[in-house]
């Protein structure tokens, strides 16, 4: 990185690191004096200084204040006493000439360090320039700031606030014109209002690209606020000696450093702003500076084609006047985000309303185009939201979108995301150009990439430059050339912008967002109470079952078994708290994995039997049916299972198998008998008829004690049929 020049060593291609507040010069209607305490012993002073005070520079340099004579010192030393000096404070006092008659001065001092202070004055009527307030005008001066403040506090926007600010200045300074100049985020200026002689053209309207004033100027405008050009064919009265002496000694010495002529209000300027001046046709010029939350928001620029000066009062009065307007300009913006603040309500009110009838923000959000787009002056919309995409008004294509998107979730930044040019920003992206242009977006979740979107069309602008922007000089002398030459008005017409998305607008956007995430999160607050009320019914529902059930969740971090499973394992809940747990219940874990596994895998139902090992021992046989539940994106929600006791079942089987045997001996038994009878035949097919619609009715837990009724039914039968056979007479 190459140094920083020297004043007076810039050219246009390093200017932006001009030493400007090391000038070493003052212009000549003043004087400028260093003295040190406690003697406040001079020792810098501007060689103008020598022919205002009469006094040759010898004389001058290690004289005290007091040597100098008249209450110069002791209107110093009142200020020394009142205030740190960290910032100028105004002195007024009177010094003897050499032929006795008194000059009179006015000007400031402040201090550097610890023990230095500088001291700067200018005569108080000084010959021939124009524009000292005369002690006696400043009871008219004051009633004309009570106007212009008065005028200031009606105003409602920002271009009304600047017509007004133009007008009273130049009622007040006299100059041949005077602009507001505000700069936009890029540091780019422009005239917002101009009052002006009629003999002039117009500059309202024109830009001024940001490299026309340096960030090191503006700097200098932040702290010292009003800046006066008396003559710009002044020349320079510089500081003798050109160093500023170490403390430690006299003369230059390796201590010796340049003056900080920050705060300085005689400070000279740089020769290349100086030429700029002059190639606009300009001779003196008076700048106050206007700050807003510590950052220079505009200028009030003044211009004269003849030397003019402004005394202290009328300084004072301007900076004054530009405290008024900032105060004014936080007013109205404030104004402009309380109508944020209004419109966002509006807005929420309205997709509340239609979360409760419709059931989704979103869908309301986008229907209504002028609800969401016309705040923000914005030809199109989109809502990215839990992954769906959702668009109003003019927009890209769904993959220009998804895009975008991917984009913007990967710029820095915790506010509103803004371009002008997503062409230029981002070049993949220059087929967006025609329909999105401008972006602004506003993230909506901290989770997901979830974001509402405006986009504005390509719009073709022309903008008129101060001279070609492109152009900036015509040959390395930059005491002959000004950074643009020629001062006539320029258009270029600017492609693959839309119009820059204001502050304004940004908070309109930033306070839509916030207003969202309120909705979201009071919907989906609304929704888990709802979810939560529907969970405990079902959880009821599922707890209350007298059928064993189990249910996991995909990954099976979530379990649930209801008392009717605990139940049939013989298990306090505690002991069925988890998958793991639950597997381990039964006589052989690996094949109940297996299952899980396989139900996972297939995402499919299966069924089948396993067996229960209970705590006392005993084995229960069960049917386990596993039912794969999807997402809606196909992945796996979870598993439920159900499980059926088979021991009665197996029972009934048992029992069957019993009474068919007996069935079959006792109708063997029959037809082996030479004296069976037809009754034995009839009792056991009414018993085998009984036992299949016993066991055709199904596997309830009576079957089995219904066929071991039929059987112990059908052995009574048989023997009471042997009994009264053995009474019966025998056969003949």
């Amino acid at each position: 990185m190459s140094s920083s020049p020297a004043f007076g060593q810039a050219d246009l291609t390093n200017c932006e690191r001009e030493l400007i507040h090391l000038a070493g010069s003052i212009q000549p209607h003043g004087l400028l004096l260093v003295v040190r305490e406690p003697a406040l012993r001079i020792v810098q002073a501007s060689r103008s200084a020598v022919t205002m005070l009469r006094r040759p520079l010898d004389a001058l340099l290690q004289a005290t204040l007091g040597e100098i004579g008249g209450d110069l010192e002791g209107a110093v030393r009142t200020l020394l006493a009142a205030s740190d000096l960290q910032e100028p404070q105004p002195l007024r006092c009177a010094v003897p000439a050499a032929d006795g008659c008194a000059l009179v001065f006015e000007g400031a001092a402040h201090r550097i360090d610890a023990d230095t202070v500088v001291v700067e004055l200018e005569p108080l009527a000084p010959a021939g320039v124009a524009g000292t307030v005369a002690p006696w005008e400043c009871s008219r001066l004051l009633e004309q700031l009570g106007v212009a403040v008065q005028r200031f506090s009606e105003a409602t926007s920002i271009g009304t606030l600047a017509d007004q600010v133009v007008r009273c200045v130049r009622e007040l300074a006299g100059y041949d014109r005077v602009m507001v100049y505000q700069f936009d985020p890029d540091g780019h200026g422009k005239i917002i209002a101009e009052a002006r002689d009629p003999r002039l053209d117009s500059l309202l309207g024109h830009h001024y690209p940001a490299t026309d004033i340096p960030q090191r100027a503006r700097e200098l405008y932040v702290r010292n606020r009003v800046r006066v050009l008396v003559d710009v064919n002044y020349e320079p009265s510089p500081l003798l000696p050109r160093l500023l002496p170490d403390a430690g000694g006299q003369g230059q010495s390796p201590g010796d450093s340049e003056l900080d002529m920050s705060m300085c209000f005689l400070r000279s300027m740089s020769p290349l702003h100086l030429q700029y001046l002059r190639n606009m046709g300009v001779t003196a010029t008076l700048v106050v500076s206007l700050v807003r939350e510590g950052r220079l928001w505009g200028l009030i620029a003044c211009h004269h084609d003849t030397p003019r000066h402004v005394g202290y009062a009328l300084r004072t009065a301007t900076e004054l006047l530009a405290e008024a307007i900032a105060t004014r300009i936080a007013a109205i913006e404030n104004y402009a985000h309380a109508q944020v603040a209004i419109q966002v309500r509006r807005l929420e009110q309205r997709l509340i309303e239609a979360t409760a009838t419709e059931g989704d923000w979103r869908l309301a959000l986008v229907r209504d185009p002028r609800m969401l787009q016309q705040p923000l002056d914005a030809t199109g919309a989109a809502l990215f939201h839990d992954g769906e995409l959702l668009t109003c008004g003019e927009v890209p294509s769904t993959p220009e979108l998804r895009a975008l998107m991917q984009w913007i979730d990967g710029q820095a930044g915790s506010g509103p995301f803004a371009s002008s040019a997503v062409g230029r920003d981002n070049p993949a992206l220059a087929s967006l150009t025609p329909t999105a242009s401008g972006v602004l977006a506003v993230k909506l979740s901290a989770q997901r990439p979830d974001y509402l979107v405006w986009f504005r069309k390509e719009q073709l602008q022309s903008v008129t430059w101060a001279g070609d922007p492109t152009k900036p000089m015509i040959d390395n002398d930059p005491l002959k050339l000004s950074p643009r030459r020629s001062f006539a008005a320029w258009s270029e017409i600017v492609r693959g912008t839309a119009v820059p998305w204001t502050a304004s607008e940004l908070a309109m956007a930033a306070a839509f967002g916030d207003a969202l995430v309120d909705i979201i999160v009071q919907v989906s607050a609304v929704r888990l109470l709802i979810a939560e009320h529907q969970l405990a019914q079902v959880r009821a529902v599922v707890a209350d079952s007298k059928e064993a059930v189990a249910v996991a969740d995909g990954d099976g971090r979530m379990f649930y078994a209801n008392a009717a499973f605990c139940h049939l394992a013989g298990r306090l809940p505690e002991h069925c708290g988890s998958l793991e747990t639950m597997l381990a219940l039964f006589t052989d874990p690996a094949a109940a994995r297996q299952v899980i596994g396989h139900v996972r895998a297939e995402q499919r139902t299966w069924r089948g039997e396993l067996t229960l090992a209970r705590p006392d021992g005993t084995r229960l046989p069960v049917a386990v049916r596993g039912e794969p539940v999807p997402a809606r994106d196909g992945s796996l929600l979870g598993v439920i299972f159900l499980f059926n006791d088979l021991s009665e079942n197996k029972r009934a089987v048992a029992a069957r198998q019993r009474l068919e045997s007996a069935l079959s001996r006792a109708g063997r038994g029959v037809m082996a008998s030479a004296d069976s009878h037809a009754l034995v035949g009839a009792i056991i097919a009414n018993a085998s008829l009984a036992a299949m619609d016993i066991a055709d009715g199904g596997a309830m837990p009576a079957v089995a004690p219904l066929l071991d009724e039929v059987e112990a039914a059908t052995a009574r039968a048989t023997l009471l049929y042997g009994r009264i056979r053995a009474f019966a007479p025998p056969r003949r």
